[in-house]
């Protein structure tokens, strides 16, 4: 049974106590805290080398105040204990890489793969730790991108509406007539109908609801580079969702990049030379069909723990806590 972390203020109703008394008394006398041999540098980093494992994740998160670490877990433990291998405050590679090179090298040669995001730092902190490691982009982190430029035309459109709207009404209060904007057969202004697009863009057409595929024919009809745009992002996404073999998905690949290249947005040229720079690691997502999701899973345990807390006033601590329930 998986173990959830709980405030000293949360036992305060159900066992009448002090909740603050509690948690002082707690961490000065009932916990091995005074006594933890990471205490001295837990705020800059602390490991746990007999956490290791075949299959990792690194990822950062921020804890309180925008305070970034960077965060390895061990995939097997499944975010339970014996999930965190490290956890170094910052992402400056060189500081992560002296860290983790602490741990022994006949445990860091044992490592056959590690999922990651698209930074530059994450990649060059895997390739210098884990050598003999495959390094694994990702999927998610590539398909956001493509949402990404997708909203951002939308939001482009949606800016010109406004103005234009803007304008119409200036225009009718100068005449002094009552504006009113032109409505859609679905009820949408054409500045209603963009803002209210924004969900359908992530979902396939085939779960659109009624309302949502109306208001699709609409969109699409006024906007065909929107419709472009969305059948690009669902083909990649395609991509990733029904191809298992590592060559078929390459050739894919190549022939969404032409298709990019064809549509000529700016937008989705960016995103095709950001994966191009990432092309190893992105197909390395085919040999075992690894994400990076259960770093984002365990980054997610990490801001509720903290949020129990109402944030985190001795770091230290609360690194300890966080080692207890999941090193």
């Amino acid at each position: 049974m998986e173990n959830y972390p709980i405030s000293s203020q949360s036992l305060e109703k159900h066992y009448h106590i002090d909740g603050k008394q509690f948690g002082q008394q707690y961490k000065e006398h009932l916990s091995e805290f005074n006594h933890w041999d990471q205490k001295s540098h837990a705020h800059l980093w602390m490991i746990f080398p007999e956490n290791m494992g075949e299959k990792l994740s690194i990822d950062e998160t921020a804890l309180s105040n925008g305070e970034l670490y960077t965060i390895l877990t061990n995939k097997a433990a499944k975010g339970r204990s014996g999930s965190l291998v490290a956890m170094i405050q910052g992402t400056r590679s060189e500081n992560i890489i002296s860290v983790l090179k602490k741990i022994p090298n006949s445990l860091r040669d044992q490592v056959q793969e590690v999922t990651l995001d698209m930074a530059g730092s994450m990649n060059k902190i895997v390739k210098r730790s884990f050598s003999k490691a495959s390094r694994v982009i990702d999927r998610f982190h590539v398909q956001k991108l493509a949402y990404e430029a997708l909203q951002e035309m939308r939001i482009a459109h949606r800016w010109d509406a406004i103005n234009e709207e803007s304008e119409a009404l200036t225009k009718a209060l100068y005449r002094g007539d009552k504006y009113q904007p032109i409505l859609f057969s679905n009820g949408d202004s054409k500045k209603q109908l963009l803002a209210r697009s924004r969900y359908l863009f992530f979902k396939s057409a085939n779960n659109w609801t009624r309302s949502q595929q109306q208001r699709a024919e609409i969109l699409f009809a006024q906007y065909p580079d929107l419709k472009e745009a969305y059948v690009l992002t669902h083909n990649l996404r395609l991509i990733f969702t029904q191809t298992k073999d590592k060559g078929v998905a390459y050739t894919k690949l190549a022939r969404w990049y032409q298709k990019v290249e064809e549509a000529g947005y700016k937008a989705f040229r960016s995103i095709k030379n950001t994966i191009q720079d990432h092309y190893q690691g992105i197909l390395n997502y085919f040999d075992n069909r690894s994400t990076n999701a259960a770093a984002e899973s365990f980054n997610a345990k990490l801001k509720a723990f903290r949020a129990t807390l109402r944030g985190v006033r001795d770091i230290n601590f609360f690194l300890f806590r966080v080692a207890k329930i999941y090193a």
